[in-house]
């Protein structure tokens, strides 16, 4: 798989996001009336999903039916599995990612939330629209940006407005640029996203561009086979316990990732 450099932000080549002051970012990063108002009604949308399970149920089924997915995970599992995705694999990797680039952790979420707070409060995307997924999709450079990929085909344009809203960006047309630009964390991103979201819409196995920090990891790399894809990690998801207790015990016990349930030793 193909790593994706951080070689010229360190170069000088560095985006607003490593030259501009603290409230210069969160500035660009809350934007105007209007647009603090989409992303209220946004994030609205997406913490009714939390309340109405009909329309998760919806949403699985057609991962499902469109063969992204394998089977459907409990909504314990799910609960646990998501857990387990933030602690285990997308918080480590980007505190790793973030000390290399010398950005704040912390500081870096909390612009992540001004621009989009619906991004920041469903980690597995299933509540999410289908411009917060893109929305995220554009503002973070991914460790593997495949399972945001397969998780935006459950909407029948999804992809085609992906790649058409990161022309946008590219082209700095897009109606959020500078609120984008504002987090985004490498010059070339978008560039890439664009390659390989083409790529995706010709051929859904090609490889995925890895981040450069899980790319040169193999304990990353590891965790990347698992919740790298959206069909993987739903794999992961339903292997975890499903009766209460047993997954409370998963939860307060299970304190690294557990290798025997991943998608590695699966395929050992």
């Amino acid at each position: 798989m193909m790593a994706m450099s951080t070689t010229e932000s360190r170069a000088g080549q560095r985006t607003q996001r490593h030259t501009r002051g603290p409230i210069e970012l969160v500035a660009s990063a809350l934007g105007g009336p209007a647009e603090v108002a989409g992303k209220v009604a946004r994030l609205a949308r997406l913490l009714a999903g939390y309340v109405l399970p009909g329309e998760l149920d919806a949403r699985l089924r057609r991962l499902r039916d469109l063969g992204i997915i394998d089977e459907i995970p409990t909504r314990i599992q799910l609960v646990v599995g998501a857990r387990d995705m933030l602690r285990f694999w997308i918080v480590p990797a980007a505190e790793e990612y973030y000390a290399e680039q010398g950005i704040s952790f912390t500081f870096h979420q909390l612009l992540r939330f001004l621009d989009e707070p619906a991004s920041i409060a469903d980690p597995v995307g299933f509540f999410s629209t289908r411009d917060g997924i893109i929305g995220h999709l554009l503002q973070v450079v991914h460790a593997n940006p495949s399972y945001d990929l397969e998780l935006l085909s459950m909407f029948e344009d999804g992809l085609a407005e992906l790649e058409s809203q990161t022309e946008q960006m590219i082209a700095g047309a897009h109606p959020r640029a500078a609120q984008i630009g504002a987090i985004v964390e490498e010059p070339d991103y978008h560039a890439r996203l664009l390659e390989y979201t083409r790529r995706f819409r010709a051929d859904r196995t090609a490889p995925a561009p890895l981040r450069s920090n899980v790319a040169a990891s193999a304990h990353f790399q590891v965790l990347e086979k698992t919740f790298g894809s959206l069909r993987t990690a739903m794999r992961y998801f339903c292997r975890l316990p499903a009766a209460p207790l047993a997954a409370a015990r998963h939860l307060v016990f299970v304190t690294s990732f557990p290798e025997h349930l991943g998608e590695a030793a699966q395929r050992g």
